[in-house]
């Protein structure tokens, strides 16, 4: 029997150089579909890969609640009757808020809010800007982020507003090129801080800093949220000035209003509300927002989003497209295995007397079925091959032009290849039975 298939083998095999240009031809619709199977689930992979690296950022089961800073608005309807509304007052976004959430909503598991200063460093002649982020120990859980070396806040510092930092990455890399930073000062603004910890460096793509509008974190530097409040701004806080602006303005009963609505009143910039399950997101956001207007005298002065839910539903918009672009990529290996058909139909009209030949000289039906079984096959399995080839490309040109992340998986290869070789297999069964059945004696006399 093993004898019989190489023999076969070696005929189909001649019988296709001998016809290597129609043969190409015909493998053509294989290539293509093959490579456009590869490329396609490369784009695909990339993209969840990109979605899942993008969730990982904003961190799993995250409520994110960020202030809403209104600029000075008028109803000129209002203003022509004579008439004007009065603004509501609202506090802004607190560290009581925070406080609030976690102590009365169930099913919270952590609380990080942030204060985002811009500001500088500077260090042994060297100033760059930066951005100094003021947290709670829990942010780095939330946001997963990993310590390199040293330690992380804990609450002593906290409560007392320790003058300590934690830095990223390329602040280290910048300002301590050659020595170990823990322990070290460094001075961001007017104050100096000691840094007692460095973060593992975060690797992303400016598409994902993009879509989720988020910063460079290797170049921040974070220290505790008292820290920010006792040694560089609080917004909650009322100054003097201030209290001499509103006592100026005693007699318009607007003027606060005003005020506030024009500059920036609240004293934290973020805050991130991390729910044990993630069935209970939407549910909680929508507690949080309710709570969030009462505790703001129904002004509505926050958003809050759900990172990871929006992620996910760009994910499904993504899966829905790469299903559509696979269905056209199978489509053309459909239409190229009609084409292989459709050659060995004529194939075997073309080489009637040649199959005669065979059958009269003692060849079985099966030898012949075989034969041309084989060579279907064989121009498939070529036309895998060269897909493959061409598959991979086409995801390295993507990934390189278009700046479209590809992932060319050993799956993707395997499965697009399988599909090949099958297609020949099945379309080459009607023309090798067709070339079976003919009549030795007829086929002889055929011109």
């Amino acid at each position: 029997m093993k004898e019989k298939i190489i023999a076969n083998l070696n005929i189909a095999f001649e019988a296709v150089v001998a016809n290597r240009t129609r043969s190409f031809l015909t493998a053509l619709g294989i290539i293509f579909g093959v490579a456009a199977v590869i490329a396609m689930l490369a784009i695909g992979n990339g993209a969840q890969q990109e979605i899942l690296n993008q969730i990982k950022l904003v961190g799993v089961n995250n409520i994110v609640i960020e202030p809403v800073v209104e600029q000075k608005e008028e109803n000129l309807q209002q203003q022509g009757n004579g008439k004007k509304e009065k603004k509501k007052f609202s506090p802004g976004l607190t560290l009581a808020d925070a406080e609030s959430i976690k102590e009365i909503i169930p099913g919270i598991e952590a609380v990080s809010p942030e204060i985002i200063l811009e500001t500088y460093v500077i260090r042994n002649g060297i100033r760059r800007s930066a951005k100094l982020v003021g947290v709670d120990p829990s942010y780095f859980n939330l946001s997963a982020f990993e310590l390199n070396e040293g330690e992380m806040f804990i609450e002593e510092h906290q409560k007392i507003g320790s003058r300590v930092c934690i830095i990223g990455k390329s602040v280290k890399a910048r300002f301590f090129p050659n020595t170990d930073p823990v322990g070290k000062m460094i001075k961001v603004g007017p104050h100096w801080l000691q840094v007692i910890g460095v973060l593992k460096e975060r690797i992303y793509s400016q598409k994902s800093l993009d879509n989720l509008g988020l910063r460079d974190f290797n170049m921040d530097i974070y220290t505790p949220v008292q820290t920010v409040l006792v040694n560089y701004k609080n917004r909650a806080a009322l100054t003097q000035a201030q209290l001499k602006k509103a006592n100026a303005r005693n007699g318009d009963e607007n003027a606060n209003s005003q005020d506030q609505g024009s500059t920036n009143y609240h004293q934290i910039d973020k805050l991130t509300v991390q729910v044990s399950e993630s069935d209970n997101l939407n549910a909680t956001a929508e507690i949080i927002s309710r709570m969030l207007k009462r505790r703001h005298y129904e002004k509505v002065d926050f958003e809050v989003t759900i990172p990871e839910l929006l992620l996910k539903q760009q994910q499904k918009t993504k899966n829905i497209f790469n299903i559509v672009l696979g269905a056209i990529a199978g489509i053309s290996l459909l239409v190229g295995g009609i084409g292989i058909m459709n050659i060995m139909l004529a194939s075997v009209m073309e080489r009637i007397k040649e199959i005669g030949l065979r059958l009269s000289l003692g060849a079985k039906k099966s030898d012949v079925v075989l034969q041309f079984l084989l060579e279907a096959v064989m121009i498939s399995i070529s036309g895998g091959i060269i897909g493959v080839i061409l598959g991979i490309i086409f995801a390295y040109l993507v990934a390189s032009f278009a700046e479209i992340p590809t992932i060319v998986s050993g799956i993707s290869i395997v499965i697009s290849f399988g599909v090949a070789a099958t297609v020949g297999l099945i379309f080459g069964i009607a023309p090798a039975r067709k070339a079976a059945n003919q009549d030795p004696i007829t086929s002889l006399r055929y011109e």
